[in-house]
């Protein structure tokens, strides 16, 4: 019997392979740029990011500065629907979208914070897979909820030959370790529900129930009245269902009171003393008011520990649905960007931001969209970065951000968060590959790359933070990974000499990679030396040349169709048809 430990886990074809994905460095555009003129609060933000390019890898170029840094990501992934939407190519084989997004998910949930959450919004194509996917990738135990989005409504047809109406949506929610605790709502301490006054006209008929002394007011020796909420109102709850076990008064009902209509009659008070937690040393109870009721109430004051803190604050558990269809059905043109197919509103954001970050926290969204999530984290004061491969990063995106910043955006919850513009964003594109192959097939460095940019690309291929030296003296340091070993990038030839003096401009107290074009020495000729050849140094580190691993149907290979197999098939079996008729 094999000892092998099984797991439940999905499985698909092609899940063992995995892409060596190249870290590529991130090049700023500054007149897609955007920063206030000036600081309108001291919680202005200005070094948000946005990415133009494959976002598989711009996760892994954020990978080496942003790991373990972010709070909050939420994703609207392309849902594998068939459809083909106007900016994306929305039908990809299962299998192919599984492994693309299993990619992604494990890149992600290294940039996440320990206290973090990722929230993956979905539909009922792939979202019974993407859960267990996410399941395999952040443990099953670290799901917390699925939020179920009404995003249209019931009479809204999608399309006159459907089936089926498509009314709601979801977002799985998982948090990165255990700990992770959200926001929850908050309601301050209130007299709002204690609106109830009893006043008692009469002495009424004093009984003993329960050891309890109990004063019986009949229908016309009381009155109760509604008011205002105070300290000294009263809270009306009925005396049915789980309150008859899930407390005293409850219990007190049901074991003394729910039966003496035959003794009191009906529509009596009952006040009976030594029951409680308010501020009043009786409580209020009234039975069935006619014949054949059986239900009661009664009538609780403010309990003492409100009122020992009026301001205190209380939580409730976060609500896992959300009527969203009327922002949904008006969010088209929300930012005053134009985005027809897979437009989120702000609203929604709104309210996955305010549970799963704090203002100043880092919110990260890798389909960027038509830019919502960031638009909304902006104006609610998170650092943000979000990825973009298609043009819309752009024409939407950008410009979107823009208004923002420059106070020209009055929809969404702009008005909802009192938004006033300010703050900024960089924006970026992705460098391309640093290896090129020259005409005869050799790998070779970009000419793309100068001598800054292929100091720090080396430094992310070979896991140095890229941070050149300020003193001149020290113009061999270009990175570090300790306070002690350095790299020094060059395409120049180093001779012998010129490895010998920087070796002693290093110091017997420190080490330092040199990544050069080549060299005249021993490898081992200098203990505080290492010396490598470019791209010899990088070139089996990962896949060159590769700029899209999107999710774009147009860039993937695609599984054969049933009309494709069943004509392969019929071309096998023709020679032995002429076989047999002959």
């Amino acid at each position: 019997m094999s000892k092998k430990k099984q797991k439940l886990e999905l499985t698909w074809i092609g899940k063992d392979a995995r892409p060596k994905l190249e870290p590529r460095i991130l090049i700023e555009d500054p007149e897609l740029s955007c920063h206030a003129k000036e600081r309108r609060s001291d919680d202005d933000i200005f070094d948000n990011i946005l990415i133009h390019g494959d976002n598989l890898l711009a996760l892994k170029a954020l990978e080496a500065e942003y790991t373990g840094k972010v709070k909050c990501i939420y994703i609207d992934p392309p849902y594998n629907t068939g459809n083909a939407f106007e900016h994306y190519d929305d039908g990809i084989e299962h299998s192919l979208w599984l492994s693309l997004m299993r990619d992604r998910l494990e890149i992600l949930r290294t940039l996440l914070a320990d206290d973090g959450f990722i929230c993956c919004h979905i539909d009922d194509s792939e979202g019974h897979y993407l859960k267990v996917l996410l399941d395999d990738v952040f443990g099953r135990g670290n799901y917390q909820t699925t939020l179920y989005v009404q995003v249209r409504y019931a009479k809204k047809t999608l399309k006159q030959d459907m089936n089926f109406h498509k009314q709601i949506e979801m977002v799985h929610v998982y948090r990165k370790e255990y700990g992770a605790i959200p926001n929850l709502p908050e309601k301050k301490s209130s007299f709002d529900k204690f609106t109830f006054y009893v006043h008692e006209h009469a002495k009424g008929r004093e009984i003993e129930l329960g050891g309890k002394k109990v004063i019986v007011f009949s229908k016309d020796e009381f009155e109760i009245k509604k008011d205002l909420g105070s300290e000294d109102g009263r809270k009306e709850i009925w005396a049915s269902g789980s309150i008859l076990d899930g407390n005293s008064s409850g219990r007190f009902f049901r074991d003394f009171l729910a039966g003496r209509y035959d003794d009191d009659g009906y529509g009596v008070l009952y006040k009976v003393y030594g029951i409680g937690d308010d501020k009043f040393d009786s409580r209020y109870f009234t039975g069935p008011k006619k014949i054949g009721a059986t239900k009661g109430k009664y009538y609780q004051g403010v309990p003492m520990a409100q009122l020992r803190d009026a301001n205190a604050v209380k939580t409730s558990p976060i609500e896992n649905f959300y009527d969203l269809a009327g922002a949904f059905g008006n969010c088209r043109l929300e930012g005053g960007v134009d985005f027809r197919s897979g437009k989120k509103p702000e609203a929604l954001l709104e309210i996955i931001l305010k549970h799963f970050s704090d203002p100043g926290d880092l919110v990260l969204d890798s389909f960027g969209g038509s830019g919502s999530t960031v638009a909304a984290a902006h104006k609610m004061r998170r650092r943000w970065i979000t990825v973009e491969i298609g043009e819309q990063a752009k024409t939407h995106i950008a410009p979107r951000l823009t208004r923002i910043v420059n106070n020209e955006d009055m929809t969404g919850i702009s008005e909802q968060v009192d938004w006033n513009g300010g703050g900024g964003f960089l924006y970026y594109r992705l460098a391309p590959s640093l290896l090129e192959k020259d005409k005869y097939g050799n790998w070779i460095i970009s000419k793309e790359y100068n001598a800054a940019m292929l100091a720090e690309a080396l430094c992310k291929n070979m896991g140095f933070t890229y941070a050149p030296s300020q003193d001149e003296n020290e113009y061999w340091r270009h990175g570090h990974s300790t306070e002690t070993d350095f790299i020094f990038v060059t395409t120049a030839s180093m001779t012998h000499s010129a490895l010998r003096k920087l070796s002693e401009d290093v110091g017997p107290d420190r080490t330092l990679l040199v990544c050069c074009k080549a060299f005249n020495a021993k490898t081992d000729a200098f203990d505080n030396l290492t010396i490598k050849k470019i791209p010899h140094a990088v070139l089996s580190k990962c896949e060159w040349g590769r700029d899209d691993y999107s999710l774009n149907v147009a860039n993937l290979p695609m599984a054969k169709s049933d009309e494709e197999i069943e004509r392969e098939r019929m071309k096998e079996e023709l020679p032995l048809f002429a076989k047999e008729e002959e």
